[in-house]
């Protein structure tokens, strides 16, 4: 206990140094003074905090995760805890929760809207005037990019220029085909885009069960790996207040230095299943080069 509030009386003692140093310090007279950053703002530079609800909840698991770092020193005595400790808070949350596949939410959006776009352009609409109702019915993930698509044609931009720009926004080999199809359609008339479209739903219909498939497959392993990360964590909590002797030898030097690598080891191994269980990122259909 006083090891610890002796560096907590240095570190305050040295910040308070620097703060003095800095106020005495000379300024030139016509130097410009640059506005000052308030607390929040600097600690979210400085902490990467993302915004809204995530940086609070953030912020939140940082905070619990100091004072448990402070608890385990307290009770083990050894000074790494006050690191793996809020470390451990904040990044097993992240390494443990399911990866978000913004391939599969991107294709139920891009099969939603191409349902939309089949209906409207069967009742004799044009590709330009179809793409600007579908803005009304357009699903959140694509909504953003067919507004722009619209205020795009509305200045005089071809279909072809206004599509190939949001499959660049999109970036996505699913979203090419269907975009991909409409600029060929709409340079040949609209002649058969609506089959065409028909046939892309179907198909698309066919590869989200597919990827529904893979997902939970891919989920199994994660849940195991949460599952015995949980009973670690508890098993491990349970025995700092039990048998806190099976502890000590960690306190040492070299302990520490063992602890610190078997966690990184761990943390690692945690860090490579979540890339294994990621999707591989695919080729994209549009490029460059002209369609034909």
């Amino acid at each position: 206990m006083s090891e610890l509030l002796a560096l907590l009386t240095g570190s305050l003692l040295a910040g308070g140094a620097l703060a003095l140093a800095h106020g005495l310090r000379r300024r030139p007279h016509g130097e410009a003074v640059r506005p000052r950053l308030g607390l929040r703002t600097r600690w979210a530079r400085l902490t990467r905090r993302p915004p809204g609800r995530a940086g609070r909840r953030r912020d939140l698991l940082l905070l619990a995760g100091v004072a448990l770092g402070a608890v385990g020193y307290l009770v083990t005595g050894i000074p790494l805890t006050l690191l793996l400790v809020p470390a451990a808070v904040v990044g097993l949350p992240w390494l443990l929760a399911e990866p978000v596949n913004r391939d599969l939410e991107l294709l139920r959006a891009l099969d939603r809207w191409v349902r939309t776009m089949t209906a409207t352009l069967q009742t004799g609409q044009s590709v330009p005037d179809a793409l600007r109702a579908s803005v009304r019915q357009a699903p959140d993930l694509l909504a953003d990019d067919l507004r722009l698509v619209a205020a795009r044609l509305d200045d005089r931009w071809t279909v072809r220029e206004a599509l190939l720009a949001m499959a660049d926004s999109l970036d996505s080999p699913d979203a090419d085909t269907v975009l991909a199809a409409l600029v060929l359609a709409s340079e040949r008339g609209g002649t058969g885009v609506a089959t065409t479209l028909r046939e892309l739903s179907e198909a698309s219909q066919d590869r989200l069960r597919s990827m529904r498939e893979v997902e939970v497959e891919r989920a199994k392993p994660r849940i195991v790996v949460r599952q015995v990360t949980v009973i670690t964590v508890v098993v491990l909590g349970v025995a700092l207040v039990v048998v806190r002797d099976f502890f000590s030898p960690y306190a040492t030097p070299l302990g520490q230095a063992l602890l610190a690598a078997l966690l990184a080891a761990y943390a690692a191994s945690l860090v490579w299943l979540r890339r294994l269980t990621v999707p591989p990122r695919r080729e994209r259909i549009l490029t460059a080069e002209p369609l034909r």
